[in-house]
This record gives structure tokens, sequence and C-alpha cells, in this order.
């Protein structure tokens, strides 16, 4: 297949494509159900030939995760790779906790644009270690010498909820880019406390405009459980998993899957006008930020009568 035109991608291709390269992750934290503790980096050939395919598909932001990501031995090398292949942004999932001088001075050369970390709380606690008590020194060290952007992420479910605000404060005092998160059940909904209710809208109030993400889908799922969208997952956003296939999200690998190197226009397109049945009830952020742009859109099977009135 050759390249997308300017036009093909404009209509269809993608914003954003995450791409795993590991799914071992040096942590256990009591929430997530996206790691294993054994198994081998994705060969560094393979991944190569994932994020070639992606820019075939003119991919306009590609994201490393895992996993933990810098449990890979070749990250720098990946990185660079995406600056030669001409990703406008090039981004990193990462839980902080093996950040060296050494690996930001390599992310910095290879041309990392944009770091993600996601930090639970403020002390150690039974769900997670991901906490700023051990993680303040590496997070000083990345505010010290890193040369891309960071955000750091408040979240709010797995420590004391007022413990958000701190870990907003210190990204603010640090000049990362605040943002609040929400750890959702396992059936994927967001179950807040009265007192995490008062903390989330003071967080929002701390962070200012970029805290409503995708219109706001967070206080809609708060509020009612659900925020229907036009979700446009395996078009403008592709979930790669580790054995190299496309699905809509991690959380939705059993019901859509294609190995990217066979993915087409067509699959784009196709993917594109096929609406979610989960879309509602997605907590799925980055799907959510990349199908915003095409809200105006029509999706078959999805009138538009019926989508503004379950929306409003």
């Amino acid at each position: 297949m050759a390249s997308l035109n300017v036009f093909q991608w404009l209509r269809y291709g993608p914003w954003l494509a995450q791409v795993v390269v590991t799914r071992r992750c040096n942590l256990t934290c009591g929430y997530c159900t996206e790691y294993d503790r054994t198994s081998d980096p994705v060969p560094y050939e393979e991944l190569a030939l994932r994020l070639a395919k992606l820019a075939e598909l003119r991919a306009w932001a590609v994201c490393l995760t895992g996993g933990e990501p810098t449990m890979h031995p070749r990250l720098a090398d990946l990185v660079a790779e995406m600056r030669r292949l001409g990703f406008k942004r090039r981004m990193l999932i990462t839980n902080g906790t093996r950040l060296t001088a050494k690996l930001i001075d390599a992310l910095n050369r290879a041309g990392l644009t944009d770091m993600q970390i996601s930090v639970d709380g403020v002390k150690p606690n039974k769900v997670t270690a991901k906490t700023l008590q051990p993680l303040r020194k590496k997070l000083e060290l990345l505010a010290e010498r890193a040369t891309f952007d960071v955000v750091m992420s408040g979240v709010i479910g797995s420590a004391p909820a007022e413990e958000a605000l701190e870990v907003v404060d210190f990204a603010k005092a640090h000049r990362f880019t605040p943002r609040i998160l929400l750890v959702h059940d396992e059936n994927g909904q967001l179950r807040l406390s009265h007192e995490e209710l008062i903390v989330y809208e003071e967080a929002k109030r701390r962070i200012g405009d970029r805290a409503n993400e995708a219109r706001g889908y967070r206080g809609k799922m708060i509020e009612s459980g659900e925020a229907p969208f036009k979700c446009r997952s395996g078009s403008r956003y592709l979930y790669v998993d580790e054995f190299g296939s496309v699905h809509w999200c991690y959380q939705t690998r059993g019901v859509f899957s294609k190995d990217l190197l066979a993915y087409t226009y067509a699959d784009l397109r196709e993917q594109f006008d096929t609406p979610k049945s989960c879309s509602a009830h997605c907590t799925i952020g980055c799907a959510r930020t990349a199908s915003a742009t095409d809200e105006w859109r029509s999706q078959p099977g999805l009138s538009d009568a019926a989508f503004a009135a379950s929306a409003s």
C-alpha cells in the first residue's frame, strides 16, 4: 500500500497511535490490568516495522506505552526512529520509577517531544507505590533535565483523595502540565464518593480549562453514568498491542482486532464509520480526544438525531 495522501489522512487518518513496546512492568498497581511480570520486550526490528507502517498511514502522533516502556532496552533508539520517520509528536507514557539522568538525556537527544506520568498520590499504600514520596527526586531530576514537555497527572481513586491536590500543585511548581485522572471500576464506571467529588472539583479549579478534556466527558459520566460520543477508534485512534494487532482500545481487545501491517485506508474508513456499542460508557480519554474533531460528521448506523438526544 502506498502512503495515504493528505486528503485521505484528513478524512480518516490517525491523529494518535499508541504502541505497546513491552507488556512487562516493574510495578503491580492494584487497579491496573495492562501489564505482566514475565514477557520479553517486543524486538526492536518488529517495532521498527510497525512504526514504518504507522508512518505509511500518516499517523500524526505516536505514543510508546506498556507495561512500562522504560524496560525496553532500545527505547531511545525507538524514539530516534520515530523522529526519522517524521511523526510530529513522539510520546512516551511511563510510571517514572526508572528515570535516570542518563535515560532523560538519551530521550532528549533522540527527539522525544512529550512524556506522560500519572502519580497516584503522595504516600505508597497497598494499592500503589506510584506516588510522590518515592518519585520526588526522579521528578525533580526530570524537571531539571528534560527538554521535552511533561504532563503529570494527579489521580483520584487509588489513594486518599486530597493527595491528588498535592500532586497537581507539585506539577505546577515544577512547570509540568498538570492533569487530573479518575480511576474507574472493573466495568469502566466512575463512582466517586462525596469527598472525592469535592477534591475533583478543586483539582479542576487549580488546573483550569485543560481539566475539561473531550467536551468535559468526565463530569457527564459522574453525573449520569454515561457520555455518548461518536467514537472513531480504529481510525483516528489506533491501539497497537505487543503482538502488532490494532484494536479500538485496550478494553475492547476481544471485539475488534486486525494486524497493523495489513491495515489499509479501507480499514481506517470502515472503523471511522463503525458505531461502538461501548462508547456511551467509555473512560478512554485518548479515544475521546482523538474523536472530538469529528463529532459533526455522521456515523452510519447512528442517526444524528438519536445521537443529539442521547448526548444532550
